[in-house]
């Protein structure tokens, strides 16, 4: 059996492996030089509803992909502003151990490959193109190419090209699987009316901070600095990630440890940062215009069932930002449930969607529904905060009670 999965994000990394495990012969295709895209400068875990759904996934038989995580955090169960109990994961040491980790489970990582086209036969994908005119030929397919960019996006819709970790001008922009097929896709909306959402945070060197900043984010791993109110700038409308789109965000500089530090921000001008006490020699590291913009997302989701099966192509599926979600727990229980999935495709059975007894299951298809709604469609989907967050609070699917999860996991009998 072979599985091709389409870019080596978080989603795509949790589909390769969850594929490798119900053993396919899993080749993962990346469009650039190293694993996990924007979660080289995400770092967050864990945060609200984010513990559920990890203990859900690992409650279901994913011991070794969230373990790795666990393992390579730099702070656990710290609070900041909106959020509780998280985990901060080093993002200078997590690429290299996850692809230990694929390694470790046979899949074939293809790097600096970008694809761009497809080979079908009627509603079915025989195989995948590259620009160097290679050939991966499949029996089942995961599209998790994100929605971000490229840079034409980013100039049209946000602040130009801001030299983020996508690297488009290296590698060459996002091309969407979907999309090759002839899959009509959705485009989020801001608040505005405008397309496309601002990545929400960006990355100070670490180094570049004086000491006692620097002091309290390896001790506490947040950073808390009021701002003179001549020095607020309010771009929580135009961020991606929702959830920290509060008034905490705008009041303050909001800093947290993933081995940089994590500005939790779209943009701050480095000129008037350069102004803030302790902030005299700030350096931007991702975007490195960071005091001008960041990258431009949701641009490309896919449409897709609850179970995670694009409509329209039979043997072709999707995971992370191209299922409408946002956050990189949230790509990883797509990822594993795509990659689960992939399996009942080959072996002719019904595609399993989560039950919505779960946080996962009401997560995604909350999600899916109000994707089809033109007002929900102007909203972001996170299982940590925003409008999915008070959904799952209203559903009594949050919890941190790991022998209760358990518990509801084992009287499903999810095994995956």
């Amino acid at each position: 059996m072979k599985l091709i999965v389409v870019g080596a994000g978080w989603a795509g990394v949790a589909a390769a492996y969850e594929g490798a495990r119900c053993g396919f012969d899993v080749t993962l295709i990346e469009r650039t030089d190293m694993l996990l895209g924007t979660g080289l400068v995400g770092g967050i875990m864990r945060n609200n509803g984010r513990f559920t759904a990890l203990e859900e996934i690992r409650a279901m038989g994913v011991h070794d992909l969230v373990n790795v995580i666990d393992q390579n955090c730099l702070h656990k169960n710290i609070d900041f502003p909106g959020h509780k109990h998280a985990s901060l994961y080093d993002v200078n040491k997590i690429e290299r151990a996850i692809k230990t980790l694929l390694c470790q489970s046979n899949v074939t990582i293809q790097y600096q490959t970008r694809i761009n086209n497809v080979n079908l036969e009627d509603t079915r994908i025989k195989s995948v193109v590259s620009d160097c005119g290679e050939t991966y030929e499949g029996d089942v397919f995961i599209d998790t190419t994100g929605t971000f960019g490229p840079m034409n996006f980013c100039s049209k819709y946000g602040n130009g090209c801001s030299m983020c970790i996508m690297r488009c001008p290296s590698f060459k922009g996002r091309v969407s699987v979907t999309g090759l097929c002839g899959i009509e896709e959705m485009q989020a909306k801001k608040k505005d009316g405008s397309i496309g959402a601002m990545s929400g945070s960006c990355k100070l060197n670490k180094d570049s901070l004086n000491k006692e900043i620097i002091s309290r984010l390896n001790k506490e791993g947040v950073a808390i600095i009021p701002l003179p109110k001549e020095f607020i700038e309010d771009h929580l409308d135009i961020k991606a990630c929702q959830q920290y789109a509060l008034e905490e965000y705008k009041n303050n500089l909001i800093l947290l440890d993933t081995g940089h530090a994590k500005l939790m921000t779209p943009f701050y001008p480095l000129e008037k940062l350069r102004q803030i006490p302790g902030f005299e020699n700030a350096r931007y590291i991702d975007p490195y215009t960071g005091g001008n913009g960041n990258s431009m997302r949701f641009f490309a989701i896919a449409p897709h069932e609850n179970n995670l099966k694009v409509k329209g192509i039979e043997n072709l599926l999707c995971a992370g930002e191209k299922a409408g979600m946002v956050g990189h727990t949230e790509a990883i229980i797509t990822g594993i449930l795509a990659g689960y999935n992939a399996k009942r495709i080959i072996n002719r059975k019904a595609l399993l969607s989560f039950s919505r007894e779960t946080l996962v299951g009401e997560a995604i298809a909350f999600t899916n529904e109000q994707l089809q709604t033109e007002e929900g469609l102007s909203k972001k989907y996170t299982v940590s905060g925003s409008v999915l967050f008070n959904r799952l609070l209203e559903c009594n699917l949050y919890t941190t009670d790991i022998e209760e999860i358990k518990k509801k996991i084992k009287k499903l009998d999810y095994k995956l």
